[in-house]
């Protein structure tokens, strides 16, 4: 894998396709109608409506950028096809126990845009991932985070 590719999951992919069509199709057109409603109303430079409707229209306008670069530039893995299930890769769920502090921890590993610590989704690209990609159940990895060297051992993997 290189690090220069964005690579998604299939269901990343098409969260952030879904993500861009509601931007496009709904936000955006109605931040416009906002605007102009407000713009309608005479002075602009204390008009609060206004103002938000550009700022508005302007982080949507940078989202909508950012989401068909990520799209566009991406390559899409579907988990669900990888062969060799019995090592962790790109799209991977795994169990893993914290040796240090005795917790067990799930993560998926996933593109860059995906990200979402709530859904316990890192990047591949994080320290845990480079860690143990490539690895499988049983494995003890040790690895360096900004607070020290954490240790882990491999519970199981998923692909789903």
């Amino acid at each position: 894998m290189s690090e220069h590719t964005s690579y998604l999951t299939k269901t990343g992919f098409l969260r952030l396709r879904q993500e861009l069509n509601h931007l496009l199709k709904v936000e955006r057109p109605s931040v416009i109608r906002d605007v102009s409603w407000a713009a309608s109303n005479g002075d602009r430079s204390e008009n609060g409506d206004y103002i938000y409707g550009k700022k508005r229209l302007r982080q949507i306008d940078s989202r909508v950028k950012y989401l068909l670069t990520a799209i566009e530039d991406s390559k899409i893995i579907d988990p669900k096809e990888q062969e060799n299930r019995s090592h962790i890769f790109f799209g991977a769920t795994v169990d893993y126990l914290n040796l240090i502090d005795n917790s067990h921890n799930q993560i998926q590993i996933v593109g860059v845009p995906e990200i979402n610590p709530n859904e316990k989704k890192i990047s591949w690209l994080s320290p845990l991932s480079k860690a143990i990609l490539g690895k499988e159940e049983g494995d003890v990895i040790s690895y360096e985070t900004p607070s020290g060297i954490i240790t882990i051992e491999i519970l199981s993997i998923k692909y789903l």
